[in-house]
């Protein structure tokens, strides 16, 4: 299992590192200085760091306890080739919901506001969440996992397919427009993305998917909006703020509702 861990990490750094590069070689979007400066890399990488403190604390344990003490009691049914399909289906399933619950429960949106604050993307903003967020997300999962006997060998391989999906869908590189249509129908890609990041607020409510982009269509909340290069990232009336600010903002008692 370490070399597991040792593997992902290896992938999905490199993965991430390739797609910082083309991004800026190849821009889907020409870049609006006024917000992709070098500040705005040095909060989104300061987020980045203090969940990956989060993860080595709270996640990793937290995940490891649930994986070690469920019961599998369904594996007598589900046929053994299909076990790590099943598993990332279920997980992705899971946070689809769990997305979408951030955006309408309001002391989950205190933390997950932070994303959303970005004014620009790229591949930068998949790593940018707060650490609150980070931890809830690792308890609810871990309920999942306990509940529906998930071999940590699977929660690893989907936590690799979420960073690479993540830093894949909010980056900016410049895919063909055939490629990317075609893509579009199975999974998320940064055109379907980048409108959940639109600061109007029927789009921000929209496009929770993950990995897989049918369960948008399935539970009614995929966007009609299509990207266009001048559309507005971040949230209305909002501007992006600095370190400190954004750690303190969810505990604050004046923290910004919800959008809707």
């Amino acid at each position: 299992m370490p070399e597991l861990i040792t593997y992902k990490t290896i992938i999905v750094f490199g993965f991430l590192l390739l797609l910082f590069v083309a991004e800026r070689a190849l821009p889907a979007v020409p870049v609006v200085t006024a917000v992709a400066n070098g500040r705005r890399l040095f909060r989104n990488l300061s987020l980045w760091l203090c969940n990956s403190l989060a993860s080595l604390l709270i996640v990793l344990p937290v995940t490891l306890y649930a994986a070690n003490h469920a019961s599998y009691w369904w594996s007598a049914w589900v046929p053994q080739w299909s076990w790590l399909f099943v598993d990332l289906l279920l997980l992705d399933l899971w946070i689809y919901w769990w997305h979408r619950a951030n955006h309408r429960i309001s002391w989950l949106w205190r933390f997950h506001r932070v994303h959303h604050l970005d004014q620009w993307l790229d591949v930068t903003s998949a790593v940018r969440f707060h650490f609150g967020e980070v931890i809830l997300s690792a308890l609810v999962r871990a309920a999942v996992i306990f509940c529906f006997a998930l071999p940590l060998s699977s929660v690893i391989v989907f936590e690799a397919l979420i960073l690479i999906f993540t830093g894949f869908h909010h980056s900016n590189v410049r895919l063909p427009a055939k490629l990317e249509r075609y893509l579009s129908r199975l999974i998320i890609t940064p055109s379907i993305h980048w409108v959940h990041h639109h600061v109007e607020p029927r789009d921000t409510n929209s496009n929770y998917g993950a990995i897989f982009s049918f369960w948008d269509r399935l539970f009614g909340s995929r966007s009609s909006t299509d990207r266009t290069p001048d559309m507005v990232i971040g949230l209305d009336s909002s501007v992006d703020q600095g370190l400190m600010q954004l750690l303190v903002a969810p505990f604050r008692a004046q923290s910004e509702r919800r959008a809707d």
